[in-house]
């Protein structure tokens, strides 16, 4: 049976893996500097198994660590700014487009909403927020029940999860609508809904508008970025020396993190010595950490789409079960772990009705080589 968790794991309530606890790290503004960079990586090769995560929300888990180790973790996170004291602060989901620069209108926003985290009430842990005020949406697919968006008249709006139009807000008060907007959402038991989405209550009048989002913007590029150079983790991960032999590139200044399975290297030319350069077949695959490492997983995932990426030209999901947590957006394929082997759907969300079931690894692997050499 698959388990649906109502809570995310955070530097103060580390959750239970196959592979150990697992401790999320969520940076203020989605950024890191060179040295909180580098005693996160320390303290994944310390204290966890070294593997690091790059999650949907632009977080970072570090995984495989014992609970005699978790207290020495977070106090070094503490320490040098990446773990908040408070733990009902730490546990606030706050995402920017990663593009922001110093002082534009997303890190102004973030910045007003992050001192005026107090005044948020307490929220469901899956609930989070989106800030997304460039001149086009990089956020429009990523997880978020209450929004700060770019209107397609240029101006600024709010508008909550499930709504395909918001509401316009004034400069400056932008914090002030998405504290508004939670607290609605808490008064009229959105709590009971779990998310924005699946709440039926109809939003206050002040929520309610017919502002259509601006135009979408597609994810940086691997390579060459305004900010420095883009890179890609295949499966969002990253193992703690490799972390940390990043923070040696020359001209970097700084480290932004995607919700693309994407790193932004601040001041690093596209050139660089160093750089990673993963198979971008990999670049293109989904797949959750699966079995062992996950309980929930019946199948080993990330082996199989290794094996099957010299064959994949469409977008493939690789899920070691029914949640589907490596990707929410359906994908031309999708593998489905249950009961040790995997359903195959197309153009689905992991655990949909499938089109064949019951398939070994060596199957699809056969299966996808007869497709790719089809004349």
């Amino acid at each position: 049976m698959t388990i649906v968790r109502g809570w995310c794991p955070t530097a103060w309530a580390p959750m239970a893996a196959g592979d150990g606890l697992l401790l999320r790290v969520r940076p203020p503004f989605g950024r890191m500097t060179i040295a909180q960079w580098r005693v996160m990586g320390e303290v994944a090769q310390e204290h966890g198994n070294g593997a690091i995560d790059l999650t949907s929300r632009a977080g970072l888990q570090l995984r495989g660590l014992a609970p005699a180790t978790c207290d020495a973790a977070r106090g070094a996170l503490i320490a040098i700014g990446l773990v908040d004291p408070d733990p009902v602060r730490d546990a606030r989901s706050v995402l920017l487009a990663p593009d922001w620069r110093p002082g534009d209108d997303t890190h102004r926003i973030a910045a007003a909403l992050y001192d005026r985290l107090d005044d948020l009430p307490p929220l469901p842990g899956k609930v989070g927020i989106a800030i997304d005020a460039g001149a086009a949406l990089t956020l429009a697919d990523s997880p978020a029940d209450f929004r700060i968006e770019r209107g397609r008249d240029g101006g600024l709006m709010v508008r909550a999860d499930g709504q395909a139009t918001g509401a316009a807000v004034s400069p400056g008060a932008e914090a002030t609508a998405l504290i508004a907007l939670a607290r609605w959402f808490v008064a009229s038991d959105g709590i009971a809904a779990g998310r924005m989405a699946r709440h039926a209550a109809p939003l206050p009048g002040w929520a309610i508008g017919t502002l259509a989002p601006a135009a979408r913007a597609a994810p940086p590029p691997i390579g060459a970025h305004p900010l420095g150079t883009a890179i890609g983790l295949p499966f969002g991960r990253i193992d703690a020396s490799a972390a940390l032999a990043l923070a040696g590139l020359p001209g970097l200044t700084g480290v932004r993190l995607t919700p693309w399975r994407r790193l932004i290297l601040e001041g690093v030319a596209p050139g660089t010595a160093g750089l990673p350069r993963p198979d971008p077949r990999l670049l293109a695959i989904d797949a959750c950490v699966g079995a062992p490492a996950c309980p929930q997983a019946s199948v080993a995932t990330r082996s199989l789409a290794i094996r099957l990426a010299p064959f994949v030209t469409d977008r493939l999901h690789v899920s070691g079960c029914a949640k589907g947590c490596a990707r929410a957006l359906p994908a031309d394929i999708v593998l489905t772990g249950r009961d040790g082997r995997f359903d195959l759907a197309r153009h689905a969300r992991a655990g949909d009705p499938p089109v064949m079931t019951g398939l070994a690894p060596d199957q699809l692997s056969a299966l996808f080589g007869s497709i790719a050499c089809a004349p």
